[in-house]
């Protein structure tokens, strides 16, 4: 299996070019397929500094947000623009080492067997006092209502399978809660044998509680318009099918 970088980045001039090239630098040819950064509406030069590396690396692909849309909307632009079976998502600030993707990926399950992601916890953080408190403690609130056994959500390099992250539902803020989302979505199996244990007043009342959560979802969601940039002279961005498609439905969709 080959590896799709999925790096979103906003604002990070001066760290996303060194990035690039530390990952290409790290990760073996044999396994790494392509890396593609997700430029989310950056208004410095983290753009200039990715498209100045296209024509270094050929496996260098450049998406931008038409405005900034959150890391969640940059990281799932990535995985659906991917061409390969495995993704690896980094930070754009530099401060995931590339170093770590092989490590992970040595750990991931095989198309159809578990686990399905593999996620770095970090180690010696450096960060002021009360951020790391802050971070322990929100771990630890996440960990008691969601129990999804992840000490650390917050490290930003994780591999994962793109079929088994497509099938996660998207909202905005979703990569803080990869590791609940992929325990409760993947590998959902069909039922083989019994009946349904839901009444139909069972049913009215989850169909009650499922009205609050889907209008929290759609709020939560933000799809924006995308664009990848090619090296070359005189090469123009193209927006992706999935983008103008998307730029359709929300010209057509009224707000409120």
């Amino acid at each position: 299996m080959r590896i799709s970088v999925v790096i979103p980045a906003f604002n990070e001039e001066g760290n996303i070019g060194r990035l690039v090239e530390e990952t290409f630098a790290e990760v073996p040819d044999s396994a790494l397929g392509e890396v593609i950064a997700v430029d989310d509406g950056s208004d410095d030069g983290t753009g200039d500094e990715i498209k100045s590396l296209l024509s270094r690396y050929p496996r260098l692909r450049y998406l931008r947000h038409e405005h900034r849309a959150g890391q969640s909307a940059a990281l799932r632009s990535g995985v659906l623009a991917a061409r390969y079976p495995v993704i690896s998502s980094m930070d754009g600030d530099g401060q995931n080492d590339p170093a770590d993707i092989m490590r992970l990926f040595g750990l991931l399950g095989s198309q159809g067997s578990e686990p399905a992601m593999a996620a770095g916890i970090r180690a010696g953080r450096k960060g002021p006092g009360s951020r790391k408190a802050a971070s322990r403690f929100a771990n630890f609130i996440r960990n008691k209502v969601l129990a999804d056994g992840c000490p650390d959500t917050g490290c930003g390099i994780k591999l994962y399978r793109r079929d088994a992250f497509l099938e996660l539902p998207f909202f905005t803020s979703m990569h803080r809660y990869l590791p609940a989302l992929f325990l409760t979505y993947v590998n959902d199996r069909p039922r083989l044998r019994g009946a349904s244990k839901y009444t139909n007043l069972g049913r009215a009342l989850i169909g009650l509680y499922d009205l609050v959560g889907v209008s929290w979802l759609r709020k939560r969601t933000l799809i924006p318009p995308i664009a990848e940039h090619v090296s070359g002279a005189g090469a123009a961005p193209h927006k992706s099918a999935e983008a103008e498609g998307n730029v359709e439905l929300r010209a057509g969709r009224k707000d409120g």
